[in-house]
């Protein structure tokens, strides 16, 4: 079987997807949840997106990884586009988990609607450092909607601070995600209000792929949290020969 290699989202890190990763092992996976550089706990402030998307680049490499799914949710995206993008002869497909499928040129900021991409700088704004965190409320009813209080509380206690950086510096692609020589899937919750609906993940962020395999399931934008083994039995139909 391949190997996955999960990517996190914006302010989590690797350790926050060990329960998804857990129930893909049993199924007979290898799979490995990098932190990406500018995450986590004792992260350095200033970290950019290439940095960003350099060091799952040289996990991959340290680590003498092929024929992997290369998976990443929401803002690892972002990241698994310029890993590819880099190195697409270690990758055997790309899973985007409600995820941005960014094109060449694009930040972050530039695939949500402004008013997000002001509120966004304006927390950075506001801090020491540039890095900033969602607020509870936006957490508790945004991004964790289908989870109770309680666990929507403890979740966000482990969250870190996302360097800015990584959401406004733009990436640069050599090829367009639909001209990719790869399989692609995307994931798509149902229940995610991350994005509007109205230019959300699917299809406006999906439909970049080009030709593409679609999984959907139930759940808010954090199933890593909210139904960890229903993620992994998505993340195995999208990744499976």
């Amino acid at each position: 079987m391949a190997t996955y290699v999960l990517v996190h989202g914006a302010w989590h890190d690797g350790s926050l997807l060990a329960d998804v990763a857990g129930h893909l092992r049993g199924d007979g996976w290898d799979v490995h949840t990098p932190t990406v550089r500018g995450n986590g706990a004792d992260a350095e402030p200033g970290v950019g997106l290439e940095e960003a998307i350099g060091s799952i680049a040289d996990y991959l490499a340290g680590h003498d990884l092929s024929d992997v799914v290369l998976a990443g949710h929401s803002h690892g995206g972002m990241i698994i586009s310029g890993v590819y993008d880099r190195m697409p002869d270690r990758v055997k497909r790309l899973v985007y988990w409600n995820a941005f499928v960014p094109h060449d040129g694009e930040s972050l900021i530039d695939l949500v609607p402004a008013h997000m991409g002001a509120i966004f700088r304006k927390r950075a704004e506001a801090s020491e450092d540039m890095r900033f965190s969602p607020t509870y409320p936006v957490w508790r009813d945004v991004f964790f909607n289908d989870g109770d209080g309680a666990a929507a509380q403890a979740a966000y206690d482990r969250l870190c601070p996302q360097p800015y950086a990584t959401f406004a510096d733009k990436i640069a692609l050599k090829t367009p995600p639909a001209a990719w020589k790869v399989g692609k899937s995307y994931i798509n919750s149902l229940m995610d209000t991350a994005m509007p609906h109205s230019t959300g993940w699917h299809p406006n962020m999906s439909e970049r792929l080009g030709m593409f395999r679609l999984i959907q399931m139930m759940g808010g934008h954090e199933t890593c949290f909210t139904d960890p083994e229903g993620t992994a039995r998505a993340l195995h139909m999208a990744g499976r020969d």
